[in-house]
């Protein structure tokens, strides 16, 4: 399909040149093989990546360079205190900082806190002269055990526009996702995006930062599916909660995280082909 330029977009190449992307499993990427390397797994970021290196070779100019030090599991704190002094080191000119999720779903959390924590982050990769790309919650209505946060994800994603709004940074607006309400875009755990999700997710950035999307189509919502008989979905709902949630519970009550011992898996920012 051919792309169309919406009001207030650019057809420009990129100008950014180095790309470090920051955060947490979301944007590590997960339950999504490489197609170049099967034993590591892409993301959102990475498919945003090879889209902005693209463009910029395809009008002569030098690849992207991009990093991804995101790790799964990570709160807020370490991501902030850990990820974006390290990015600054690299010297970007872009950076995306998408993180939060891991705390909302502890039982108690102070959404202030984090949005004040937020916003002294993005006040200093902005003074840096560092474009940041920021990114909401998404609505979680749907989900029969994570729809009780919803309502602190609302909070929170205003914290992220009017941050944005007073530091001049983009937003990746995944709760105005609609194609994101259908269950076929995240995986098995519900938590993690499969590769359509990913792929979408990845336009979502491209109109965030201002750029025309590879396809006007990127967030039409799938074609419907036949309601799921109540007694199946009650079935596959138990199956969630002990294949996914015990775990997840589990590693939360013995203070281990899932990201423990692991380290970024594209530390240094290399070009993308």
């Amino acid at each position: 399909m051919t792309a169309t330029q919406p009001a207030g977009e650019t057809a420009d190449p990129p100008r950014w040149t180095r790309y470090i992307a920051l955060g947490d499993s979301f944007t590590e990427g997960l339950w999504d093989p490489d197609p170049e390397d099967a034993t590591r797994c892409r993301g959102w970021a990475d498919i945003l990546a090879a889209r902005l290196s693209l463009r910029r070779t395809t009008a002569g100019l030098p690849p992207l360079e991009y990093a991804n030090l995101a790790i799964r599991g990570r709160l807020l704190r370490p991501i902030l205190a850990d990820q974006v002094p390290a990015a600054l080191e690299l010297r970007p000119d872009l950076v995306s900082l998408i993180g939060g999720g891991n705390d909302i779903l502890r039982p108690a959390v102070d959404l202030d806190a984090m949005a004040g924590s937020l916003e002294t982050a993005v006040e200093r990769l902005r003074g840096a002269g560092v474009d940041v790309l920021l990114g909401t919650g998404v609505d979680t209505r749907d989900s029969p055990i994570v729809r009780r946060t919803r309502g602190r994800v609302g909070v929170y994603n205003a914290h992220l526009w009017s941050i944005a709004r007073r530091h001049g940074a983009h937003v990746l607006d995944l709760w105005g996702m609609r194609s994101l309400r259908d269950w076929r875009m995240w995986a098995d755990d519900r938590i993690h995006l499969t590769t359509d999700g990913h792929d979408r997710v990845a336009q979502a950035a491209l109109v965030a930062l201002g750029l025309v999307p590879d396809d006007v189509a990127w967030d039409d919502p799938l074609t419907p599916l036949p309601r799921v008989p109540r007694l199946q979905q009650a079935q596959k709902d138990a199956e969630w909660l002990r294949t996914h949630v015990y775990p997840w519970a589990t590693r939360r009550l013995q203070g281990r995280s899932s990201g423990d011992l692991r380290v970024p898996k594209r530390p240094e920012p290399r070009p993308v082909d």
